[in-house]
């Protein structure tokens, strides 16, 4: 009897990994639809180089951009220049009594006036610790 009858003392000699496959492909696709809409918002600067430069750490409190067109942002959302000792302010009662940095992102295009002009409003606002962003270069001359 060639077919119908099965013994259940049978060990089972292969695996077949076809819905593994279709399983993996599935989730392949999923995963490469969603990856287009997790979009990270950005500004987008184009940093000066400098050969002293160094990489910091993103751990500063608080992140100004100047982009090309010298619109100022914090933190990614855009503000003026009359709303920065107000965020500073209400920064530093979020933090206590540690003391606050800045990290100063500027485009190569912003006039030196403008950024000149942010560093000296976060200066007269208590932030006397900050960084100017730059992109390093490769090969340092």
């Amino acid at each position: 009897m060639a077919g119908g009858i099965s013994d259940s003392d049978d060990e089972i000699t292969g695996i077949n990994v076809t819905p593994l496959v279709d399983v993996m492909l599935v989730l392949l696709i999923i995963f490469m639809v969603t990856a287009t809409y997790i979009v990270n918002r950005s500004i987008n600067v184009n940093l000066p180089k400098a050969d002293t430069g160094e990489n910091s750490e993103k751990s500063k409190n608080l992140a100004f951009v100047l982009d090309g067109k010298s619109q100022l942002y914090l933190d990614g959302k855009p503000i003026s220049f009359d709303q920065v000792p107000g965020l500073i302010k209400e920064q530093q009662a979020k933090t206590g009594a540690g003391p606050l940095n800045a990290l100063i992102s500027a485009d190569k295009e912003t006039p030196h006036g403008v950024v000149i002009k942010l560093i000296d409003t976060v200066r007269k606002h208590g932030i006397t610790d900050f960084a100017i962003n730059v992109e390093t270069s490769a090969g340092g001359s």
